[in-house]
């Protein structure tokens, strides 16, 4: 019997690319709250939780969030990011997502769910626009732990759950374009295919067990499958 394979996929920069909505929508959050909307300036979002940019964002601006403050901004943030995807012209899907995802959900004992720093409310709004949300069943989400590793690791086990088997007993697979993703997937001892569409050069994602400018590239899913 072949090994049953979770498959978690990452989503700015990997499934989409909403040209920057997402950044947009917390900097107005900032200024609603700590009025800096300069707030996340110089800070590279890539492969960060939304709990993790808040946190960084609250103490450039000098008040050094809680818990209760990070959820107050996050609360604003959702409204905010929801009227930036009526808006977004610059929003796409990338090249080879849906064929990939076509192949993945017709594959026998294979669980396909999202790994992201987004929280779901966030993660739902930015995949409804490209009509993405739908394929995924379940995941791991920024809400769920601000750790990218743990957020990772839920995710897996809700894979394993829905394949009705244990983790151990699965093969994991994180689908991601950022060293962010690369190091948690190695932290739950997940394999890692890494893409190209996020910008970052193919040169730095090397430390994934395969990588590919996108999910078009010749052996791409193979390399997710591992079959």
């Amino acid at each position: 019997m072949a090994t049953p394979v979770i498959v978690l996929m990452d989503i700015d920069g990997t499934l989409i690319s909403t040209a920057g909505a997402g950044r947009r929508a917390m900097q107005r959050a900032f200024a609603r709250h700590c009025d800096r909307a300069d707030a996340l300036d110089g800070v590279k979002l890539g492969g960060m939780t939304d709990r993790a940019i808040i946190r960084e964002g609250l103490r450039n601006a000098g008040r050094p969030g809680d818990d209760a403050l990070i959820d107050a901004v996050l609360a604003t943030y959702v409204p905010e990011l929801a009227e930036e995807m009526t808006r977004c012209d610059g929003y796409r899907v990338h090249a080879g997502i849906v064929e990939a995802m076509d192949a993945l959900a017709a594959a026998a004992g294979l669980a396909l769910g999202l790994g992201t720093g987004n929280i779901a409310a966030g993660a739902r709004l930015k995949l409804e626009r490209g009509d993405l949300w739908r394929r995924f069943a379940f995941g791991g989400f920024g809400c769920d732990h601000e750790d990218r590793a743990e957020l990772l690791r839920i995710g897996r086990d809700r894979g394993a759950a829905r394949l009705g088997r244990d983790a151990g007993q699965c093969r994991t697979v994180i689908v991601g374009d950022t060293q962010r993703d690369i190091r948690a997937a190695r932290a739950i001892g997940a394999a890692v295919v890494a893409v190209g569409t996020g910008g970052n050069p193919l040169d730095a994602l090397c430390d994934a067990d395969a990588v590919f400018a996108d999910l078009t590239a010749p052996g791409a899913l193979h390399a997710i499958l591992g079959r």
